[in-house]
C-alpha cells in the first residue's frame, strides 16, 4: 500500500499563514502526475514550526483533498511522546492511511528510549506507522538491532531510514521481519537502496519532478533497472540543487520558479540565497520541469 515514490510535500505559506489553497493545488498536482502517495507535515512540511493547530490543519486538509485516491500517510512524530500520540489519534481520526514518526531530536535518546518511544505510540494508537530515522536532523541514529526490535510490533510496518549508509539498509533488511517496508529516505539513494530490498521513497525531488520520480521507483520495482538508472541519472541534478541549502528552502524556491506557490518560508529559515539560484534554475531546466 505504501510503496512508490510517496512525497514529502512542502506546507505554503502566505503571509505567515498556512495557505490550503496552495496545498490543494500542489496536492492535485501530485496526483495528476502519478505520485503514489502525499506525506504531509514531515521535515519538508516544515513542522518543527507549526503549531499544533496548524499541523493538524495541513493534515486533515491534506487527507480531504486527496479523498482517498492515494495514500496519505501524515508526519505524526515529536521528540515528545506524548504529543506524538495527540498527533497520531487525530490522523487516524481524520482518516489518514499512516503515520510517519521521526526520531525525537534534541533530547537525544538512547536505544532503548527510542525503542520505548516508538513502542509507546504503536501501542497507544492502531494505525500503519512508518519509523523515520534521519540523524542528521535528530542528532540520534537508530541502529539496525532496535529497527529490527521495532519491525516486530505489530502496527510498525516499515522504515524510511535517512541515515545515508547502504551497509545499515543491509543491516536493517537482513534483520527485521521478512515483510518490513524499507523507504529510502535520502533521494540520491533511492536506486540503490531499491536494488537491496527497499520498496520506495519518500521524497523532496518529487515535489517539482514528480512523474520521473514515480516512473523511476516504478521501473525499479518491476525489475527494469536500465530505464530507472536512465531517470536517476536526469534527476541527479536536482537531487543536489534542491539540497544546496537547508531543505525545504530550495525546493520551495523551485516550486516559486514554476509558478506553484510562495517561496515563503519560516524563521529560522530564510530564502534561497541569491547566489544559489542560478544553480536552481539550471537544474529545473536540465531535468526539463521549466
Amino acid at each position: 500500500m505504501f510503496s512508490g515514490s510517496l512525497v514529502a510535500i512542502v506546507t505554503p505559506f502566505s503571509k505567515g499563514k498556512f495557505n490550503e489553497k496552495a496545498m490543494a493545488d500542489l496536492i492535485e498536482f501530485q496526483i495528476a502526475h502519478g505520485t503514489h502517495g502525499i506525506v504531509p507535515c514531515g521535515t519538508t512540511g516544515e513542522s518543527a514550526t507549526l503549531t499544533p493547530e496548524e499541523h493538524e490543519r495541513v493534515v486533515a486538509v491534506t487527507v480531504e483533498v486527496v479523498n482517498k485516491r492515494i495514500p496519505v500517510i501524515a508526519g505524526t512524530g515529536s521528540n515528545s511522546t506524548d504529543e506524538a500520540i495527540i498527533f497520531t489519534k487525530h490522523a487516524k481520526a481524520i482518516g489518514a492511511d499512516g503515520a510517519l514518526l521521526i526520531t525525537p531530536y534534541y533530547n537525544k535518546p538512547t536505544q532503548e528510549g527510542l525503542f520505548r518511544h516508538f513502542e509507546a505510540v504503536a501501542k497507544a494508537v492502531e494505525i500503519p506507522q512508518i519509523l523515520y530515522n534521519i540523524p542528521g536532523r535528530t542528532s540520534v541514529n537508530m541502529l539496525p538491532a532496535t529497527t529490527a526490535q521495532l519491525s516486530q510490533v505489530p502496527n510498525i510496518i516499515g522504515i524510511k531510514e535517512g541515515s545515508g549508509s547502504l551497509q545499515q539498509v543491509s543491516e536493517i533488511i537482513a534483520r527485521s521481519k521478512q515483510d518490513f517496508l524499507i523507504l529510502s529516505g535520502d533521494d540520491p539513494l533511492t536506486l540503490p537502496m531499491m536494488a537491496l530490498g527497499g520498496k520506495g521513497v519518500i521524497t523532496v525531488t518529487a515535489n517539482v519532478a514528480p512523474t520521473d520520480m514515480a516512473h523511476m521507483v516504478s521501473a525499479a520495482l518491476n525489475g527494469d533497472y536500465e530505464r530507472a538508472r536512465t531517470l536517476h541519472f536526469k534527476l541527479t541534478p536536482l537531487f543536489s540543487a534542491l539540497f544546496l541549502e537547508t531543505n525545504p528552502i530550495p525546493v520551495k524556491a523551485a516550486l516559486a520558479l514554476m509558478g506553484k506557490m510562495s517561496e515563503e518560508v519560516r524563521l529560522p529559515l530564510t530564502p534561497l540565497a541569491d547566489e544559489f539560484r542560478p544553480k536552481l534554475q539550471e537544474a529545473l531546466q536540465q531535468a526539463g520541469v521549466l
